[in-house]
């Protein structure tokens, strides 16, 4: 009997790659498997290509992406919201899984799960070698959710859904974002562009924080009301000045950090109002730190909420998000370059040295 074969992108050290070739395996009776359409790259793929991971040095790379089934377990009838489930589907899938067994997960935060990157965090020489989205096929294990993409929405809308729009939906319901508030985001990428659509689509006013002009002309057309660019106005104190006369004299209810940048952090606090919130999603990588005062934080009377990941039924809330409000935001013009499977390491570099502004690898 002979075997259809894959490949995939494995980093070797941090700034390498080669490509692998193994067998597509069979799923097992709870399993399925994928033939990836276009994976994206993330900020959390950069943040291993430089080196900067606490953990991950070598190994797959790729998690936010939409692919077609290719095989289903015997087990398998139905997606994680019961729609029926055939070879051919269009799904997108939680890139971690839900135990179910650790102390988080049986203790109700499931978005904290023990074991979330059991099997993104192996080898790809361990079976069933296809542990990530930068290839051929994947693997998706009995607990990780999936969920059928609706025909009238594009592929390259929906691939964006498993992470940076889910995590900023479940973000910003952790945070409480109330009707009528006003939000500020640090970040422009593809995290900060979501949640400017999330924040005005619950009453929010909306300002976006970048230094690169073409993402701020993206977050007014994803809804920001006022934009502040950080390669203009370059002190933060001035910074600080103009989020004060955008809003009569006070900082937003609301911060956001997207931007992965520690110093936006610091000042996050500063621009925040008196007995705001501050959601930090963003910065990812221990080790680099930046001078926190916890005594300028309890007379701020700020509220600070980091989240890691999301609920994995959110990534369903994300669906019905982008088809629902598809037409009024520009969710189709988020990448802006597109690589093939052997040109992983150029689109990697590409965005690292931010030629581009998003980049997708399409099979």
């Amino acid at each position: 009997m002979t075997h259809a074969t894959g490949r995939l992108a494995v980093m070797t050290e941090p700034g390498q790659l080669i490509m692998a070739e193994y067998d597509v395996p069979e799923p097992e009776r709870n399993a399925v498997v994928l033939k990836i359409v276009r994976a994206n790259v993330c900020g959390s793929e950069l943040h291993m290509w430089n080196g900067h991971h606490p953990t991950k040095k070598r190994g797959g790379l790729g998690h936010e992406m939409i692919g077609r089934v290719h095989a289903i377990g015997s087990a398998v009838t139905t997606d994680y919201a019961g729609q029926p489930i055939s070879v051919g589907d269009r799904v997108v899938v939680t890139y971690f899984q839900t135990c179910q067994r650790c102390n988080r997960c049986r203790g109700g935060q499931p978005s904290l799960c023990d074991n979330a990157y059991e099997f993104f965090g192996k080898q790809p020489e361990e079976w069933p070698h296809f542990h990530a989205a930068f290839g051929t096929h994947y693997y998706v294990h009995p607990h990780q959710h999936f969920y059928k993409v609706p025909d009238d929405v594009d592929d390259a809308i929906a691939a964006a859904v498993n992470c940076a729009l889910s995590q900023v939906m479940f973000g910003i319901d952790q945070i409480g974002l109330e009707y009528g508030e006003t939000v500020l985001i640090q970040g422009a990428g593809g995290l900060g562009l979501h949640a400017a659509a999330v924040a005005v689509e619950r009453g929010a006013r909306v300002i976006v924080v970048d230094g690169v002009p073409s993402r701020l002309e993206q977050a007014k057309a994803f809804g920001a009301t006022d934009v502040i660019d950080i390669s203009t106005v370059t002190e933060p104190a001035d910074r600080l000045a103009a989020v004060h006369d955008m809003l009569g004299g006070e900082g937003p209810d609301v911060g956001i950090e997207v931007t992965g940048v520690p110093a936006a952090f610091a000042e996050g606090l500063e621009l925040i109002r008196r007995g705001g919130r501050y959601l930090v999603m963003g910065t990812l990588s221990p080790g680099r730190t930046v001078p926190f005062d916890p005594g300028y934080v309890t007379r701020k009377s700020l509220t600070i909420k980091h989240v890691e990941r999301y609920e994995a039924r959110y990534l369903s809330k994300a669906l019905e998000f982008v088809q629902r409000h598809q037409a009024a935001y520009p969710f189709d013009k988020l990448v802006d370059a597109e690589f093939g499977l052997a040109d992983v390491k150029q689109a990697l570099d590409a965005s690292a040295q931010r030629i581009v502004t998003r980049a997708a690898v399409c099979m």
